[in-house]
C-alpha cells in the first residue's frame, strides 16, 4: 500500500525482513522437533539457531532467487551461507514450500488481526463517548433522505456502535479461523515428516495445527477472513456516509473538525469539505476489492496450485494496511466531530410539526375513525404544509372532521417530542449493557 495510507506497525508485519524472520523460526522450530524425535542430530538443530540474531539480506535473497526462480530455495540457500552447508543439510527436512509460506501468511494475518482489533476498540470507545454525550440530543430521523420522525444523535452513534461491535466479534472469529499452521509435507500426507513436528511448530507460533491440509492450508479460511474485513469496511463507510450527509450545507447538523490553517479548496476559500469521510468511503472500496479474489482462491487444482499466491501477496498487505489506516482515521474523525444541536432542532421544525403525522393518524383510529379515513384526514392537512408552508397543528385544529374526533388538548399532546425519546434509555441498555 502507498505510504499515504499506511501506519508503521502494520506495514512492519509485511516487510520482507519480517517474513524471512518467520520463515527462519518455522524451520528452526521444525528442526528442534525433529531432533526431539531423533530424526536429525541435536547439534544440527542447535546450529540453526546461530542465525537467530541474523538480519537476513533481502537483496542477497533476491539475487539468489533471480537464478533459482524459487523464493523458498533462495532463502534456504542464504540461510546455509550463515550457518554452513553441513549444518544446514537437515533444514526443511520432509517439508514443502507451502508449509513455510502458508504458515507464515497465517502468522502475519493473526498479527494484523490483533492490530485491527485494537483499532476497532478505539473506534468503539469514540462512538460510545459520543453516544452518551448526545443521548438526548434530538434530531430528525430520515427515510429515503426525507424527514420521517424524531430520533436522537445519541441513537445514531449507538447504532453505529452496535454495528461495529458485531464487526469486531466477526474479526475475533476470523482471527481464530485463520490461526492455523501446516507442516505436513508434499500433498499433506506427513509421509516424510512426523505430525508431531507440525504440532510443535504451531505451538511455538501460537497457531493450531490444520486438521487436514493438502499441500496448502484450505483457502475457505482466508476467504472468510477477507470477507470479514470487507464487512467491517462497509460498516466504516456507513458511518462516513452519514457524516457526509450531515455536513451538507443544507443540513449542517455536524461537520468534521476543521483545523487552524486547513484549506478546503484551491479555488474557493470559503469551503469546508468532508474530506476525511469521503476518503474513508474510497478506502472502504479498496478493502472490499480483496473479497472476490479471496473467494475465488478457494478453488485450487487437486492438492495444490499457485493461482492463489499472487493474489495473496497483494491483498494480504494491501487490505490490512488500508483498513488499519482507515479505522484510525475514522476514530479520530468521530472523536473530533463537531455537532450542532441547534441546527438539528431547526431542521426538525422546518416543516412546522409535519413529522408528528403518525401520532395524529393513530389517535384518530383510536377515536373510532377508520384507518383509511384517518389517513386521508391527516394527509390532506400534511400536504398544505408541503405545498403552502402551513403549520401542521394549526391546520389540524381548523379541520372540523379532525376536531370532531379529537379535542384541541388531544391534538396538542400529539406534538410532544418526548414521546419519541421515551425509550432511549432502554435502547442504550441493550446496546451498552448498562443503565
Amino acid at each position: 500500500m502507498i505510504p499515504r495510507y499506511s501506519r508503521p506497525e502494520m506495514t512492519a508485519i509485511w516487510d520482507p525482513a519480517t517474513k524471512y524472520r518467520i520463515w527462519f523460526e518455522i524451520e528452526a522450530h521444525a528442526c528442534d522437533a525433529m531432533a526431539d524425535l531423533g530424526v536429525i542430530p541435536r547439534e544440527n538443530a542447535a546450529a540453526i539457531w546461530k542465525a537467530k540474531d541474523v538480519t537476513f539480506d533481502v537483496a542477497r535473497i533476491d539475487e539468489i532467487e533471480a537464478v533459482t526462480k524459487h523464493d523458498v530455495i533462495a532463502f534456504l540457500t542464504h540461510l546455509a551461507e550463515h550457518i554452513g552447508s553441513d549444518q544446514a543439510r537437515f533444514v526443511h527436512q520432509g517439508m514443502t514450500s507451502s508449509d513455510v509460506l502458508d504458515t507464515t501468511f497465517n502468522v502475519q494475518l493473526v498479527r494484523a488481526s490483533d492490530i485491527l482489533l485494537a483499532d476497532m476498540d478505539r473506534v468503539l470507545a469514540a462512538l460510545k463517548v459520543r453516544a452518551l454525550e448526545h443521548k438526548d440530543t434530538v434530531r430528525i430521523g430520515r427515510s429515503h433522505g426525507i424527514h420521517a420522525e424524531p430520533t436522537t444523535m445519541g441513537l445514531t452513534f449507538a447504532r453505529f456502535y452496535a454495528e461495529m461491535s458485531r464487526g469486531r466479534a466477526r474479526l475475533v472469529n476470523a482471527r481464530a479461523e485463520i490461526a492455523t499452521g501446516a507442516i505436513s509435507g508434499a500433498v499433506g500426507t506427513f509421509a516424510n515428516i512426523d505430525p508431531r513436528v507440525e504440532e510443535h511448530v504451531c505451538a511455538q507460533l501460537g497457531l493450531t495445527p490444520e486438521p487436514i491440509s493438502t499441500q496448502v492450508i484450505p483457502r475457505d479460511r482466508h476467504a472468510m477472513f477477507f470477507a470479514t474485513l470487507g464487512v467491517i469496511a462497509s460498516s466504516m463507510e456507513n458511518i462516513a456516509t452519514e457524516i457526509r450527509h450531515m455536513q451538507r450545507t443544507e443540513v449542517l447538523e455536524a461537520e468534521e473538525f476543521f483545523s487552524p490553517g486547513q484549506k478546503g479548496s484551491s479555488a474557493m476559500p470559503h469551503k469546508r469539505n468532508p474530506v476525511l469521510s469521503e476518503n474513508l468511503t474510497g478506502l472502504a472500496r479498496l478493502v472490499r476489492m480483496a473479497v472476490t479474489p479471496a473467494l475465488e482462491n478457494v478453488t485450487l487444482w487437486h492438492e495444490r496450485d499457485i493461482s492463489h499466491s499472487s493474489v495473496e501477496r497483494a491483498i494480504g498487505p494491501d487490505t490490512t494496511i488500508t483498513l488499519d489506516f482507515a479505522l484510525n482515521r475514522l476514530a479520530g474523525l468521530i472523536e473530533k466531530l463537531v455537532i450542532y444541536p441547534e441546527t438539528m432542532l431547526a431542521n426538525m421544525n422546518k416543516f412546522r410539526g409535519l413529522v408528528m403525522s403518525q401520532r395524529v393518524l393513530l389517535a384518530l383510529t383510536q377515536a373510532g375513525v377508520s384507518r383509511e379515513d384517518s389517513y386521508k384526514l391527516v394527509q390532506r392537512n400534511a400536504m398544505k404544509v408541503w405545498e403552502k408552508g402551513a403549520d401542521f397543528k394549526t391546520e389540524l385544529l381548523a379541520d372540523p372532521e379532525v376536531t370532531a374526533a379529537l379535542t384541541p388538548a388531544q391534538i396538542e399532546e400529539k406534538f410532544d417530542i418526548g414521546h419519541h425519546t421515551k425509550h432511549v434509555d432502554t435502547i442504550f441498555a441493550r446496546v451498552f449493557g448498562e443503565k
